[in-house]
């Protein structure tokens, strides 16, 4: 009796072993090199194109990799994580998907060599462990001893790579006041710094110098009316999410009337249910009315002859951020407990004052003085849309950096400076092993090498002369005790020379970099266990159906 070893029969294809990892891994490298070219203080800029036509012109690692529709399932691993990093630290998108697509490759490499992929796997856990520790230990400087400074030249290290870098010195300064503006103490004594108060107002013409920091939060619709105060001082403001408008029955509700001079009255007490609740608004000392909805004209003749401003079609962010400022509560109906309609003063938000003003073409509403959190708006100025949305990426990567530099406290050299380190003491860490997973490490160790290399690339310069000489200083760095400040060593890339980057001034937060080994270190482990590929087939007959 024979045992046939039976494939169970799968309605798709499969693929197993070698060929889904070469598979996997040339995904990624592709995925990697489309942003390879955007790194670095002389990346170029990419131009992406949608389905309908629309033109993005960007630098930004997350926001390339989203327009890109990616279809294999690998690469995708690698646009996740570019978005992870976005949120967690909002800088360094480019640098994480590179640095991941590269241990792969060697991963890959080290697999065809007959290594099992758990030991690897091991390796760069342990590896990623020990590069965490050594910057935290070794490589980071805390940013009190640098002063205000410091921040701006992390902002200025983060715009560097951007569209705005020519005028940097003029935005990292106002990115840090923008930052220091909003800063808040958490119910638990922490400091923090809660970037969703900042909001960034986008207008035409003027060149992007005219750009300025306003202090209060903007909306960015009119008032609803031209009857109503330019200005209310102090405001009590209402943060409505419902129409105010004539009271219509609910749909499937049906009236039968007996006698036609009913109607009348029915109309009339439609009308008269939106005055009540206005009169309610305003009795309860409401001065700034603001829906998400619409409010018709004549509830509009209410607030006109009250002089107070309302505001109609607000954003729902907007709205959001608006309550938490000024403490107010967001009021979905009127209806209370007892079946009536009342409205409590306590949902009232409170600010020195309530303004229009026009910025460029439009009537901007702003929020000044609120009361529980500051909110300051940054109104960009600049020629045209694609230059603007630009800009508003560059100023959200460059806000949450100095947010997490000033959170976490801690900076390390930029240029490459960190990798080249880690990449000097991983080798060395490496052959103090007698294990497996002595190959894995040094491969690790090799793959850092990978940012220098691409930055040096991208600013046209000798790759492999520039990094051996890198390598060089951080090697004389961490063996000779009188050298160790030589461990900032980085590249400048404007001269094609190595310089010591803590004092040149290009920082970044030690957080992101250590993000940065970690993201790329796991995306590249979960596509590394990878060892099957089912791909199943759509069922035809359900279609039909």
């Amino acid at each position: 009796m024979s045992i046939s070893a039976q494939n169970p029969d799968i309605s798709g294809e499969r693929q197993s072993g070698q060929d889904v990892r070469t598979q996997n891994v040339v995904a990624c490298q592709a995925v990697a090199n489309i942003v390879k070219t955007s790194l670095g203080p002389v990346g170029l800029d990419k131009m992406l194109v949608d389905d309908i036509g629309d033109v993005t012109i960007t630098n930004d690692g997350a926001t390339i990799l989203r327009m890109l529709e990616v279809e294999h399932p690998a690469a995708k691993v690698l646009v996740e994580l570019a978005e992870l990093q976005d949120k967690e630290v909002g800088d360094g998108t480019t640098s994480v998907v590179i640095v991941a697509a590269e241990l792969l490759k060697r991963a890959n490499d080290l697999v065809r060599n007959k290594i099992h992929p758990t030991s690897i796997i091991s390796g760069y856990r342990l590896a990623m462990r020990e590069a965490c520790k050594y910057i935290e230990e070794k490589l980071a400087t805390k940013a009190d001893k640098l002063g205000k400074t410091s921040l701006v030249n992390c902002a200025k290290t983060s715009m560097s790579s951007k569209l705005i870098s020519g005028d940097s010195d003029f935005f990292s300064n106002l990115v840090v006041d923008a930052v220091q503006a909003v800063k808040m103490t958490n119910a638990r004594g922490e400091i923090r710094y809660p970037i969703k108060g900042i909001n960034i107002l986008k207008a035409h013409g003027q060149s992007a110098k005219d750009s300025y920091l306003l202090n209060g939060y903007a909306l960015n619709t009119g008032r609803a009316a031209q009857g109503m105060p330019l200005r209310v001082s102090p405001a009590k403001i209402a943060c409505l999410d419902f129409n105010l408008q004539k009271t219509k029955m609910q749909l499937g509700v049906q009236v039968v009337v007996s006698d036609p001079r009913e109607l009348e009255r029915i109309r009339q007490r439609e009308a008269d249910t939106t005055k009540e609740r206005i009169e309610k608004l305003l009795k309860a000392g409401a001065n700034v009315i603001l829906t998400t909805k619409g409010i018709d004209d004549m509830a509009l003749k209410y607030f006109v002859e009250a002089g107070a401003i309302a505001v109609r079609r607000v954003r729902k962010d907007d709205m959001r951020h608006v309550a938490k400022a000024t403490g107010a509560t967001l009021v979905t109906t009127f209806a209370d407990m007892e079946g009536e309609e009342t409205f409590d003063p306590s949902h009232l938000g409170y600010a020195e004052e309530v303004v229009e003003e026009r910025i460029a073409d439009d009537d901007v509403i702003l929020i000044k003085g609120t009361k529980t959190t500051s909110a300051v708006s940054l109104i960009l100025r600049g020629a045209n849309d694609y230059m603007l949305d630009e800009m508003e990426r560059a100023l959200h990567d460059a806000l949450c950096i100095v947010k997490r530099t000033l959170e976490s406290n801690t900076v390390v050299a930029g240029g490459g400076a960190v990798e080249s380190a880690l990449s000097v003491y991983l080798e060395h860490l490496a052959t103090t092993l007698g294990s497996r997973e002595q190959l894995a490490i040094a491969e690790f160790a090799d793959s850092l090498l990978i940012i220098p290399k691409v930055l040096a690339v991208n600013a046209a310069k000798d790759a492999t002369e520039l990094v051996a000489k890198l390598r060089a200083y951080h090697h004389t760095a961490q063996t000779k005790a009188d050298k160790k400040h030589y461990s900032s060593m980085g590249l400048d890339l404007l001269n094609g020379t190595i310089r010591n980057n803590l004092e040149a001034g290009v920082i970044e937060p030690a957080m992101s970099k250590v993000k940065i080994i970690q993201f790329a270190t796991e995306a590249a482990i979960t596509i590394l266990r990878i060892d099957d590929m089912i791909k199943l087939v759509k069922d035809e007959s359900q279609n039909d159906e």
